[in-house]
C-alpha cells in the first residue's frame, strides 16, 4: 500500500522567496500571539515587518491584495 503524503511546494512553481518566509513567519508569529482579526494583524505587521508591498505600511486592503496575489 502506498503511503500519501505532501511535497513541501506540491503547489507552488517555485520556493518561497525571502519576502514570503519572513512574511510567513510574521504572521505565524501573530497567530501564536493570539492575533487573528484583520486589524491587529495589519497593525503587528507595520511594527514587526516586513513591510507591505513597494515598503509601504500595510493596510487591510494592501494585506488583502497581497493575499490573492501570493495565493494565485
Amino acid at each position: 500500500m502506498r503511503t500519501l503524503s505532501n511535497d513541501t511546494f506540491q503547489n507552488r512553481s517555485a520556493p518561497p522567496t525571502a519576502y514570503e518566509s519572513l512574511l510567513g513567519d510574521s504572521i505565524e508569529r501573530a497567530f501564536a500571539a493570539g492575533i487573528h482579526d484583520l486589524e491587529r494583524l495589519v497593525a503587528f505587521l507595520n511594527e514587526g515587518g516586513p513591510s507591505g508591498p513597494n515598503g509601504q505600511p500595510w493596510t487591510a486592503t494592501t494585506y488583502c491584495d497581497e493575499m490573492a496575489r501570493l495565493g494565485a
